[in-house]
């Protein structure tokens, strides 16, 4: 069978690209009986962090942009990011990528768009919360996303580098987690919560939330196997 070849920037974060690997190759498998050609360029979370935090989007783009052509001469027909971060910097990535790049934030406001919501809690790392370019996203089609208390940003951006990123999961930070998501379906009157960060959903599971969550990484991959299986 005919398929593209996808290519993935893994490893920012770890935990997500092994998701998104089994996910993809099984889900593909699953939907037409056939395993995908994958390849998997691995960085470093910790150094997207780190461009981030000194706000160094040309330092970014252009650490990004090494993995993106080494997928491309792998063969990838087309390329992702594993990370919700990253994409700080997807505009020029794709404006400078010798191959289509599919955007996790344009497939997650266009699922959020066609179930209707108008008012979303964002949830993810630092960079993702006090950023625009998640809101933005969600902006052009008339969704507001809200970001949770400054307080609690740091709390959770926290969480993500030294637990998640790791792969731990701590019972403490769950509730502390749910709690946020409670107090901003009272007080901010969200009507779903954008899971903003691919370590999250792992954090999340099992637990139950007064209003619906948004598994962003779940959106891509389903968006992802769609478009390998797509040869038009």
């Amino acid at each position: 069978m005919l398929m593209r070849k996808l290519g993935l920037i893994g490893g920012t974060g770890p935990e997500s690209t092994i998701e998104y690997y089994r996910e993809i190759v099984y889900g593909v498998q699953k939907a037409a009986g056939a395993l995908p050609e994958l390849s998997i360029e691995s960085l470093s979370v910790f150094e997207v962090l780190r461009y981030s935090g000194e706000c160094d989007w040309d330092g970014l783009a252009d650490y990004l942009l090494k993995g993106i052509r080494n997928l491309a001469a792998a063969g990838a027909d087309v390329a992702a990011l594993t990370g919700i971060t990253p994409h700080v910097v997807f505009g020029r990535l794709s404006d400078a990528s010798p191959i289509p790049l599919v955007s996790m934030v344009e497939a997650s406001s266009s699922y959020a768009s066609e179930k209707g919501y108008r008012r979303i809690g964002l949830l993810g790392t630092g960079p993702t919360m006090k950023g625009t370019f998640f809101q933005d996203a969600f902006q052009e089609r008339g969704i507001e996303a809200v970001t949770p208390k400054a307080e609690e940003i740091g709390y959770i951006a926290e969480k993500i580098e030294g637990e998640l990123e790791y792969g731990k999961v701590a019972r403490e930070t769950q509730r502390a987690f749910c709690k946020i998501v409670d107090r901003m379906a009272r007080e901010d009157d969200i009507e779903a919560v954008v899971l903003g960060c691919t370590e999250l959903p792992l954090l999340f599971r099992g637990t139950s939330l007064p209003v619906p969550a948004l598994d962003v990484m779940r959106i891509h991959i389903d968006t992802l196997i769609t478009l390998i299986l797509s040869t038009n």
